[in-house]
């Protein structure tokens, strides 16, 4: 015996009772005619019977049509849900190695700052001693290296924030992805607890 999943389940489900639309009710009307067609005494009330079993065939058919449409947009946009939920998750890990990377920049940053403050004493030092004209060329080249990290330094602190910037855009997109599927499992169990009232309601 083949297991029914729950998908074919509410796939069944929803092609028997519909969107809750009256199905049930045309069901029931489509039977009574049915049963006045079988019995029916002359010529034109069967033909009357036979064109109501039509026009209400007709509505069942138009309602499982609908209904297969819906359940169908239902399954491709839980795909899509779920891709995008993918894809969010890949950007948080990605997000995490940056940050990662930005912490090492910071560190180097620090390292940067802290050689600066030395080279900084270092040249009070040999400011004392302007007769030394290789000491005065080595004062030179330190000064360059010291702009040139601190180019370093100002480009790894600009990174830094706009990951940050990044980031915070990331966790509100997700933010409102969650609300968004919470509110369409709010709205799923409202319908299904109008379809589990409809079936509890006594049949006409």
């Amino acid at each position: 015996q083949v297991a029914v999943t729950d998908n074919e389940v509410i796939r069944k489900r929803l092609l028997i009772d519909g969107d809750g639309a009256g199905d049930d009710r045309r069901i029931n009307l489509l039977v009574k005619s049915f049963i006045k067609w079988c019995n029916s005494g002359s010529q034109e009330e069967g033909y009357s019977q036979y064109q109501r079993m039509l026009s209400t065939l007709s509505q069942c058919e138009f309602s499982m049509g609908k209904t297969l449409l819906v359940y169908d947009m239902n399954l491709r946009e839980m795909e899509n849900y779920e891709k995008i939920y993918k894809e969010i998750e890949c950007s948080i890990a990605g997000a995490h190695e940056k940050i990662a990377e930005c912490k090492k920049q910071i560190l180097q940053a620090k390292r940067i700052r802290k050689n600066r403050q030395e080279y900084d004493a270092l040249a009070k030092v040999i400011q004392h001693h302007p007769d030394r004209h290789e000491t005065l060329k080595e004062l030179e080249a330190l000064g360059k290296e010291l702009e040139h990290l601190s180019h370093i330094k100002e480009s790894v602190e600009d990174k830094l924030e706009l990951r940050r910037k990044q980031f915070h855009v990331l966790l509100s997109t997700i933010h409102e992805l969650q609300q968004t599927l919470e509110n369409d499992e709010k709205l799923s169990e409202v319908e299904e607890a109008q379809d589990e009232s409809m079936e509890t309601d006594p049949k006409p």
